[in-house]
């Protein structure tokens, strides 16, 4: 038994013995988001804890969208509420959200030695551990193994061949009679998601990650511009117009129907992709995302969630155990294996069972352990307002009211004057 679990057990079983003691139970609530089958298995992980220290959870549902489920944050935080004891945060919240959030070091006993030192890195604020690692994401790419194969067709490497094979399946499954069939689908709404896909774009064009780790905006340069410029040819050619108001689901929901070659997600739809009622199930294959070009390189933005305990949470130590348990190594390989959300403890990626469940976790394992990291760290409590002026700034380019350069130029003017007042 590890140390952690070793730990862990202790404390439940010191948990049990005090409520047996008379101890009133206490009641938890803890947000979790319900993509695919995060809620189901938010649920049933919470469950567990709850069995085995004799408290109960709550799992309250947030928005699916990553932009409005941090401005609910926001206002629960400014407010001091108590409502939430325990909230699931964006990979890049945790500079913003600070302020509010419990040092989780004095309860976790060492368990984030464990996990990604990368992710520990980015839940450490001046010192101050304010999250745990839950599960981990970077960009991939979902191709039609069956459709590549029947038309001929290899797995791109760059977007260029993603862009002219998509054109020749789409053709033919038209002319087949699937007018509904479509090249390419990705999240193009004007939010989070896009900054995710925008930013894989540029980088893989060697065109940088919008402001650099010395604070300097770099997003108006040629390759960055190149990178938007192929991406707008997309729409009304393999994409659906629809794309723009695309989230993770909507883009999930038609490729899993049936009706797209190629899918940008994050591996959470694999399982999905796989279920038994799953029209594609068996035809799915996943790669790295293409490069921008012979010289360009594959780039999957960081994702990933973490867990944090409300300094307004009348019950931290309650809260912080219930963490603890969510992200231990037991937890994170059941939610691998049944949902194939990517674990943040590197040894489960050398763990059998879950290299069977999820083949690519092994196959992609740098893809996911180098992700390309959005400019949350250097902006810090400014990233919210220089993602929303990015993926502003890629919708307007991709839904045709403005051109690269124009777009670029407005958009490194906003971000220098944020700058100048500090990041």
């Amino acid at each position: 038994m590890s140390r952690f679990n070793r730990n862990l057990w202790m404390a439940g079983g010191l948990a049990a013995f005090a409520l047996a003691g008379g101890v009133q139970a206490k009641t938890i609530t803890i947000s979790c988001g319900a993509v695919g089958a995060e809620k189901q298995l938010c649920e049933e992980g919470t469950q567990a804890w709850a069995e085995e220290t004799g408290h109960e959870v709550q799992v309250v549902s947030t928005p699916n969208s990553a932009t409005e489920r941090l401005s609910l944050y926001q206002q629960l935080l400014a407010a001091q509420s108590e409502d939430v004891d325990v909230f699931q945060i964006d990979v890049v919240w945790p500079g913003m959200l600070a302020q509010h959030l419990v040092d989780l070091s004095q309860y976790t006993n060492g368990a984030e030695d464990s996990h990604f030192e990368s992710l520990v890195a980015n839940n450490t604020v001046d010192g101050r551990l304010v999250a745990m690692p839950w599960f981990t994401d970077a960009g991939v790419l979902y191709y039609r193994k069956d459709l590549l194969e029947k038309y001929g067709q290899a797995v791109p490497e760059t977007w260029q061949q993603l862009t002219d094979s998509a054109r020749v399946v789409m053709a033919g499954e038209r002319e087949a009679g699937n007018d509904r069939f479509w090249g390419y689908v990705w999240q193009g709404r004007a939010y989070e998601g896009l900054t995710c896909n925008a930013l894989e774009w540029i980088a893989s064009h060697n065109g940088g990650t919008v402001v650099n780790t010395e604070g300097e905006v770099t997003i108006n340069n040629p390759q960055a511009r190149e990178a938007l410029a192929l991406a707008s040819t997309w729409i009304d050619d393999i994409s659906p117009r629809s794309v723009l108001n695309y989230t993770e689901e909507e883009a999930r929901g038609v490729f899993q129907s049936g009706n797209a070659l190629y899918m940008r997600n994050w591996p959470y739809a694999w399982s999905l992709a796989q279920s038994d009622d799953s029209p594609v199930k068996g035809k799915v294959g996943v790669v790295a995302l293409p490069r921008g070009g012979d010289e360009g390189a594959h780039a999957g933005t960081l994702g990933g969630w973490q867990l944090a305990v409300s300094r307004y949470s009348a019950n931290t130590e309650e809260a912080a155990d219930l963490v603890r348990f969510l992200t231990s190594y037991e937890e994170q390989k059941r939610r691998a294996i049944q949902g194939s959300y990517n674990p943040t403890i590197p040894d489960l990626y050398q763990d059998q069972e879950v290299l069977a469940a999820v083949p690519f976790f092994g196959e992609l394992f740098e893809t996911f352990k180098n992700g390309v990291p959005r400019p949350s760290s250097v902006t810090g409590e400014s990233y919210g307002r220089v993602s929303n002026a990015f993926f502003n700034a890629t919708h307007q380019v991709l839904s045709g009211e403005a051109e690269p350069e124009q777009a670029l130029t407005g958009l490194e003017r906003q971000l220098q004057r944020l700058g100048r007042r500090g990041w």
